[in-house]
């Protein structure tokens, strides 16, 4: 496992060290739109999950535009969801001041939010109307923070609200963590006061990962914690589906 780990490891940094690279001469060919910033994280992010050895399952139609809005488990995620579809992403305050991994995410094009800060939900709140008006759908996650996958938390209302005024579609989304040697998802997850490395390095030793993922259809709300409550239920019911598709797959006859 330890070799595992330091191959991996290895693979990673190689994985950033050429999407720095290509970022570089991304920005020699002209001024970095939204959508090319996109497209750089995108290969990014399918770079970065060849190096730890996550392969993705999707069901169901990524969304093209309008909002993107899905439970959170770890910061894995943003990975897994900026392979599966160009987007822009409203992320952690926190995560804008991280070595290497804060850097890309404003090379990304990412909008920082401090949940505890009224203000900075505000300005996140103006930004996501105007990101609205473009091309890309607009992912967050609005249960705040990542979670053990043991049960979804009740979802924040505040950044629905530019979709429900703009009439634009939200569409739900639901992630789950799957590996081949029965490890539970809750070891992959990062939560509470884990630190990050520590949970970097355990994700490196997984012998087979897979990361699930349902996208729902777009609904347009006229409210926006009607918008919240209805998405939440509908992550929360995909995520069970998941958990019982996985466990017939588990039953049924070799």
């Amino acid at each position: 496992m330890s070799l595992r780990r330091i191959r991996r490891a290895v693979a990673l940094v190689f994985a950033l060290s050429v999407s720095i690279l290509r970022l570089g001469l991304a920005r020699l060919r002209g001024p970095l739109t939204l959508e090319r910033r996109a497209l750089w994280i995108q290969s990014t992010a399918r770079l970065v999950m060849s190096s730890l050895g996550i392969r993705a399952r999707i069901t169901g139609c990524p969304p093209t535009r309008g909002l993107l809005v899905s439970n959170h488990l770890s910061h894995l995620d943003v990975a897994i969801y900026a392979a599966t579809l160009p987007c822009s992403m409203v992320a952690k305050a926190e995560l804008s001041t991280w070595p290497v991994f804060g850097m890309m995410a404003h090379a990304s094009g990412a909008l920082f939010v401090d949940r505890a800060s009224r203000s900075s939900a505000l300005a996140v709140t103006e930004q996501v109307a105007e990101r609205l008006k473009g091309s890309l759908p607009v992912l967050f996650f609005p249960e705040g923070t990542s979670t053990d996958g043991s049960k979804v938390l009740r979802f924040h209302s505040r950044l629905f609200t530019p979709a429900v005024e703009a009439g634009a579609p939200v569409t739900a989304a639901a992630i789950r963590y799957v590996t081949e040697d029965g490890t539970p998802e809750r070891e992959l997850c990062w939560f509470g006061d884990a630190l990050l490395l520590p949970h970097l390095w355990k994700a490196l030793g997984v012998a087979g990962f897979f990361a699930e993922v349902h996208f729902g259809e777009p609904k347009i709300y006229p409210h926006r914690r009607l918008a919240a409550d209805q998405t939440h239920g509908e992550i929360a019911a995909m995520r069970d589906g998941l958990h019982e598709r996985e466990e017939a797959e588990i039953l049924q006859p070799a």
